[in-house]
C-alpha cells in the first residue's frame, strides 16, 4: 500500500542488517488505513504517516520541526505528559499535536499478557498506536496524542487499567529497578519492594513538579548494576554486603580442574583455552586482596571493593555475603550542562530493610538542600560540585569517612572546621612553626 509522503531518506534506514524504526511506522501505517479489527480512532488514523513525513522533512531540512507551544497536561498532575507540536501543521494535520505520555512502569517491568493489552489497545483508540517501552527514562511511552484525548487516556488508565502516568520535567523522574530475587541469585536488597514502596510514598513528588531540575532512583540488586545506577542516577542504591564473601573452596579446584566452566560457561562457542585463576581472576583483583596459593583460595574482606568479578567468573565457587544492605551513591547524569558525571559515594553502608526510615531521611535531607541551594536545571550532582562533597554530608547529617577521600593527600573531598578537632588546628599550625623556629 503507498504511503502519502514519500520518504526517500528514511528508506535508506531500512536498508542495513538491523531492524529499523521507519519499517515499524511503516506497518502501523498500513495497518491504521486499512483498520482491519474495526478500531474507533479517537485521534487521526494517519499519524504514523504524517510522522513519518515530518521526520523525513526533518532529515531533509537538518533541523527539528517539533516545537514546544504551550503546557499540557492532566488535572492535578504537572508530570507525566510533555506536550509537543509540529511546526508545520498545514501540511501534517494528523501530528500538529503531538504530545507524548509516560506510564509509570511496574517493578522489573513484568507483565501479564492481558495488562500489556489493555495498554496497546488504549494507545491504538486515542494516541497514535507507536509505542516506546522503556527508553533512557524507564517508563512505558505512549508516542503521540491529541490534546483533547489526554484527560480520557489518564481516566482510562487509573480507573481501567489501575495504572499511574510517569515522572516529567523538574520532579522525581519514574523510578525503576533490577530483576532482584525474582530471577537473580546475586541480589543483597529486594530492590522491586524499595522501588514499588517508594514510587509511592513520593507519589507528590513525581506528579507535582517542585524541584530545580529532574531526580532518578535507581536500584541495583548488586554492584554488577544492571540497570546502571552508577552512572544514570542522581541517587542510585546498590546492593552490597559487609562480610566475607563465601567461598566454596572444592568448586574452586573444579574450577582451576577444568571440570566447572568460568562465567557460567557463556563462552562455550569459544575456545578460550584451560581457565587460569591467576591470570583471571587473582591478577585482575583491582585492589590485589586475593590470593591462591595452589590449592585455597583467600579474600582481604577489609580491601575488597566488592566488584563482583570474581564472582561472576566463578559464581558455583563464590558468594556475595550474608550481612547485606545497599550502598548509596549521589550525583550520576548524562551531559546536559555541566558534562558527565558518576555518581560519588554518599553512605558506603547500611541496612536496607522496611519501612526504610533510615533512607529516606537521607533523600529529604537531600532534597531539601538540593530545592534551598540549587539553580534552576541544576542536577544535585552539579551543586555538589559547584558546593562540594562536605555540604552534602552535612545536609543529611552524616561525618566523613575514610571512602569519602578522593585522592589520599592531595585532594580529599572533606575538609576539616576548627570546631571538630580537638583543641584546634591554628594551635597545631603555631606548634609547628615555633618547632621549626627552634
Amino acid at each position: 500500500m503507498e504511503l502519502k509522503h514519500k520518504t526517500p531518506m528514511l528508506d535508506q534506514l531500512e536498508t542495513g542488517p538491523w531492524p529499523s524504526f521507519v519499517s515499524d511506522l511503516k506497518r502501523e501505517a498500513e495497518s491504521r488505513k486499512t483498520n482491519p479489527n474495526g478500531i474507533d480512532f479517537q485521534c487521526p488514523a494517519e499519524m504514523p504517516e504524517d510522522l513519518l513525513g515530518v521526520v523525513e522533512l526533518s532529515y531533509e531540512h537538518g533541523r527539528t520541526h517539533w516545537k514546544h507551544g504551550g503546557i499540557v497536561g492532566v488535572f492535578g498532575y504537572g508530570g507525566g505528559v510533555i506536550g509537543r507540536y509540529c511546526d508545520q501543521p498545514e501540511m501534517f494535520p494528523a501530528v500538529a499535536h503531538f504530545h507524548t505520555l509516560r506510564i509509570n512502569q511496574p517493578s522489573s517491568k513484568f507483565y501479564t499478557t492481558e495488562y500489556l493489552e489493555q495498554l496497546m489497545d488504549l494507545c491504538e483508540r486515542r494516541g497514535s498506536g507507536i509505542t516506546n517501552m522503556h527508553g533512557s527514562t524507564g517508563d512505558i511511552v505512549f508516542l503521540g496524542s491529541h490534546t483533547p484525548q489526554l484527560e480520557e487516556i489518564f481516566w482510562e488508565l487509573t480507573h481501567n487499567i489501575n495504572q499511574d502516568l510517569g515522572g516529567s520535567g523538574g520532579n522525581l523522574r519514574t523510578p525503576s529497578c533490577c530483576l532482584s530475587g525474582a530471577r537473580c541469585e546475586f541480589a543483597c536488597i529486594d530492590t522491586q519492594h524499595i522501588c514499588h514502596t517508594f514510587t509511592n510514598e513520593y507519589q507528590d513528588e513525581l506528579h507535582r513538579p517542585a524541584f530545580p531540575y529532574k531526580f532518578k532512583f535507581k536500584f541495583d540488586g548488586c554492584p554488577n548494576c544492571c540497570v546502571a545506577s552508577l552512572a544514570r542516577s542522581d541517587l542510585a542504591f546498590i546492593g552490597t554486603w559487609r562480610d566475607d564473601i563465601r567461598i566454596d573452596q572444592e568448586a574452586v579446584k573444579a574450577y582451576v580442574g577444568g571440570e566447572l566452566k568460568p562465567n557460567a560457561g557463556a563462552h562455550k562457542d569459544r575456545d578460550w583455552g584451560a581457565f587460569d585463576i591467576q591470570k583471571e581472576v587473582i591478577d585482575l583483583c583491582p585492589t590485589e586482596c586475593m590470593g591462591w596459593d595452589g590449592s585455597k583460595l583467600s579474600i582481604d574482606t577489609k580491601n575488597c571493593t566488592r566488584c563482583m568479578h570474581c564472582i561472576n567468573t566463578m559464581p558455583r565457587a563464590l558468594r556475595v555475603g550474608q550481612d547485606t544492605g545497599v550502598s548509596l551513591l549521589c550525583g550520576a547524569k548524562a551531559p546536559i550542562l555541566d558534562g558527565a558525571q558518576m555518581g560519588s559515594l554518599l553512605v558506603p553502608f547500611i541496612k536496607c530493610e522496611d519501612p526504610y526510615d533510615e533512607l529516606k531521611e537521607i533523600i529529604e535531607g537531600l532534597w531539601d538542600w538540593w530545592m534551598e541551594e540549587g539553580k534552576n536545571r541544576e542536577r544535585i550532582g552539579e551543586l555538589m560540585k559547584r558546593q562540594g562533597f562536605q555540604r552534602a554530608l552535612e545536609a543529611i547529617g552524616l561525618k566523613a569517612v575514610p571512602q569519602h577521600v578522593k585522592e589520599p593527600r592531595s585532594n580529599p573531598y572533606v575538609f576539616w572546621k576548627e570546631e571538630e578537632v580537638p583543641g584546634g588546628w591554628k594551635r597545631d599550625i603555631n606548634e609547628f612553626r615555633k618547632y621549626h623556629q627552634r
